[in-house]
């Protein structure tokens, strides 16, 4: 469909989340969202394999050719223009981009990050990071976050959470999983869906949703 919204999603790794979100689209649950590319920070990136199962055009843009950060922003924001980006998803992308993608697409881009912020987030907590910070606080609840990204690394606006129980002799490879099945795999698509069908207000560092 023409008015189908584009969703641009970033992957550096295994994809488990972009295959969460195939997974909506395929069941029509991204609200007239459709991805219509995937780009890699990594060419091995097992994501891509998934992407391209799924029909869905890829770029692969590694951050290892590109001096600075800033060279490396400028590449991926000439992809965003080309592909005509109206959502860019991060979903287990492992490079931090410019302040000036942030200035370009505000409230446009999200991410998902496994752990309930203001916890375990911020520079450093990434990956299985997340949960071993957990499990070493003793925390009896975790979770993930979906939010809009904006200069503030995990800072921005928090857009849906999902808690999930800390159990007896979790380690961080059980517990990261519990977290992506029981949520994040959830609440990503689920604020896919909610910003294709506009139904996102973003007033300062507050997020209403208005079904």
């Amino acid at each position: 469909m023409a008015d189908d919204k584009k969703i641009i999603v970033l992957v550096s790794g295994g994809g488990t989340n972009l295959q969460a979100l195939i997974d909506a689209q395929n069941r029509g649950e991204l609200g007239g969202g459709r991805i219509s590319c995937v780009i890699s920070s990594k060419p091995d990136a097992y994501a891509l394999v998934r992407a391209k199962n799924a029909g869905i055009p890829t770029r692969v843009i590694p951050r290892k050719q590109f001096l600075t950060v800033e060279q490396y922003t400028d590449a991926m924001m000439e992809a965003f223009y080309e592909e005509y980006a109206d959502l860019i998803v991060q979903a287990g992308f492992m490079t931090i981009l410019d302040a000036k993608i942030c200035r370009a697409y505000p409230n446009k881009i999200i991410n998902v990050h496994p752990a309930l912020i203001p916890s375990f987030c911020g520079k450093g907590f990434y990956g299985l990071h997340v949960h071993e910070a957990a499990l070493e606080k003793g925390v009896k609840l975790t979770g993930a976050t979906v939010h809009f990204v904006n200069e503030v690394c995990d800072g921005g606006p928090i857009i849906l959470q999902k808690a999930v129980a800390v159990q007896e002799g979790d380690t961080p490879e059980i517990l990261q999983k519990r977290v992506m099945e029981e949520a994040e795999w959830k609440i990503l698509p689920e604020a896919v869906r909610l910003f294709c069908e506009g139904k996102l207000r973003v007033r300062g560092n507050h997020v209403t949703i208005r079904e």
